[in-house]
């Protein structure tokens, strides 16, 4: 037996938690990595043993996920490429580790003591760079200097701890609902009690559940996750009640890059998320929820873990839950670095112990959901929303936006400007105002020269485009989308293709493969984007460019088709000339821009 004792009664006591015991395998596969360094036939075997499968079905599975397919190596060090952190010199960060260390990005040293593997995206494009050593909590804002102490040893390496900086911030001229005040993390029930925590499940166990729905309806509260559906008007998809088990699955993936406002609340204010989760459960009657956290989150899987904990210990979750009358579950589960488990379909695939490919539709997850039960999917933020409505009414919600876009939302702000971080501002503040009012401007001299307002999926924005409102319909009338709020700034010496290139090896990199158009095209946009970022591009490659978007957009089964499609062709549309001056010059115009 490969496994400890303990390890497989942790896996046992996991199990427990699940209608089926594949809803624990991605912990089992976790537990198994941590404990012997790598996933191997034998590891696969003995894992298969305990969910009885095959070892051959586990492997396919672990085989999707980054997190179980890395290099590897005493301390393996994961260094996130993508936009954000290659706009804060991420490169130089890999170069430095491949000098030291001795050995190239994706392999490991002579030694075996190290390995280096670049990374999509970790989360945290605030603190960027970012560094993740085997699944320790991140080491943020590193910079060239820390390099050497890193790698002087393995030990060193794995030991190397630092507390995670505060960088979700209530502006003075907010009255903040989501995060804690001047800094504050509220972790214990303790503390979220005294802040009025609790309180809003009471208020909704009275109510009916079709109350609570038209409530958050009425208050016009609409999805944080990208899709902006509104929330209470989705609750209401649920079929009538019988005598199936039904279920809410909260998507806390996050895993886009320019995202990173959900794990602010799940590290501060976890309980909140709870409440919230409770209350949209009341309303569509739910047996249990199940939360479904990015791999990498190790800091915010601990923190909601321990509250849920805490919450199952003074009896708010369990046989009489507090508010319900009844038995209500919540528990939690790691993904394991897919960008793919944030659609909603291809989360509730992984959340059953399988490669998360997103879902043919219809049936809905309303339908057919997890385990094939009626599903609600909603997003960390977005239930995060509910117990101020309950407390405070929908008239009061309504007022803290603007028409069509209520309440307040989380926006990151990460790239070129001086104060990066999380925003809890109104939904409405211009966008010139987040960036240079809250987020500090740009270094002296340099201005504004392209914008992505939601996330890489949504379209890009030129610099002369910021005096927009940051909502759902003041942004759709420039042609580009809210999504999540996470906005990326680029400075004027910015290589546009080359940040088109990026973000189109992250969509080819995360396609799941299922949709023939989505894996030949996205690939296909990389290469035509690395010949022209290269000078070797010809003219015939932008016409190329627009066909492939043509050709991905709205032909697939879940959306990455389309985002891909649409951050390829916005960037060319909006920044031509660059383009056109990589193939006429055959080379890039922009020595100062970001290295890649």
């Amino acid at each position: 037996m490969l496994l400890s004792a303990t390890t497989h009664d942790r896996i046992h006591e996991e199990i427990s938690h699940y209608p089926n015991p594949r809803g624990a395998l991605l912990f089992a596969l976790h537990q198994a990595r941590d404990e012997l360094g790598r996933l191997g036939r034998d590891a696969y075997a003995e894992v298969a043993a305990i969910f009885g499968m095959r070892a051959g079905e586990v492997a396919e599975v672990a085989s999707f996920y980054s997190l179980f397919t890395q290099p590897t190596g005493r301390a393996v060090f994961q260094v996130c490429t993508n936009l954000p952190c290659c706009l804060r010199g991420a490169r130089e960060i890999v170069e430095l580790l491949e000098d030291r260390i001795g050995s190239k990005a994706g392999t490991t040293s002579p030694d075996g003591r190290f390995a280096i593997s670049e990374v999509e995206c970790l989360g945290s494009c605030g603190t960027a760079p970012v560094v993740q050593i085997n699944r320790n909590p991140f080491l943020e804002n590193v910079t060239p200097e820390s390099i050497a102490e890193l790698t002087s040893a393995p030990e060193a390496a794995i030991a190397a701890q630092r507390p995670a900086p505060i960088i979700s911030i209530i502006p003075d001229v907010v009255d903040g609902y989501l995060l804690p005040p001047n800094g504050a993390s509220w972790l214990t029930i303790d503390d979220y009690r005294a802040n009025g925590g609790y309180q809003a499940v009471v208020k909704a166990g009275q109510m009916t559940p079709k109350d609570i729905a038209n409530l958050v309806k009425d208050a016009g509260l609409r999805g944080r996750g990208g899709a902006g559906f509104v929330t209470g008007l989705k609750w209401t998809f649920m079929p009538p009640k019988d005598d199936r088990p039904r279920y809410l699955a909260v998507n806390a993936d996050e895993s886009e890059p320019g995202t990173f406002k959900d794990r602010q609340v799940m590290e501060r204010n976890p309980h909140l998320m709870l409440e919230g989760i409770m209350i949209a459960s009341m309303a569509i009657e739910a047996n249990a929820a199940f939360i479904y956290i990015r791999g990498e989150y190790i800091v915010g899987y601990q923190s909601v873990r321990d509250a849920i904990a805490d919450a199952y210990r003074v009896g708010i979750l369990g046989e009489t839950a507090l508010g319900f009358g009844r038995r209500f579950d919540i528990h939690i589960q790691p993904g394991a670095g897919a960008y793919i488990c944030g659609e909603e379909s291809g989360m509730l695939e992984s959340m059953e112990g399988r490669k998360g490919q997103p879902r043919k539709r219809p049936p809905f997850p309303a339908q057919k959901g997890l385990w094939g039960q009626p599903t609600t999917v909603d997003n960390a933020e977005t239930v995060a929303h509910v117990p101020a409505i309950i407390i405070r009414g929908a008239e009061w919600f309504k007022g803290e936006g603007v028409e069509k876009a209520a309440g307040h939302t989380l926006f990151g702000v990460s790239g070129h400007v001086k104060r990066p971080g999380v925003f809890e501002l109104k939904l409405g503040v211009k966008l010139r105002d987040l960036i240079f009012e809250y987020a500090g401007g740009l270094e002296e001299g340099r201005t504004v020269k392209a914008v992505i307002p939601g996330g890489v999926s949504m379209p890009v924005l030129r610099g002369d485009q910021i005096d927009i409102a940051m909502d759902h319909e003041s942004l759709r009338k420039v042609n580009t989308l809210l999504g999540t709020g996470g906005v990326i700034v680029m400075d004027d010496r910015t290589c546009t293709v080359r940040a088109a290139l990026v973000i189109a090896r992250f969509f080819e990199h995360e396609s799941c493969g299922q949709c023939t158009q989505c894996r030949e095209g996205t690939g296909w946009l990389y290469r035509v984007l690395g010949r022209i970022e290269r000078g070797e591009g010809r003219p015939e490659d932008l016409a190329t460019i627009v066909d492939t978007a043509d050709y991905l957009e709205a032909k697939c089964i879940c959306a990455l088709s389309d985002a891909a499609a649409w951050a390829a062709s916005n960037f060319l549309r909006q920044f031509r000339a660059e383009f056109e001056a990589h193939i006429n010059e055959h080379r890039c115009p922009l020595p100062e821009s970001f290295r890649i």
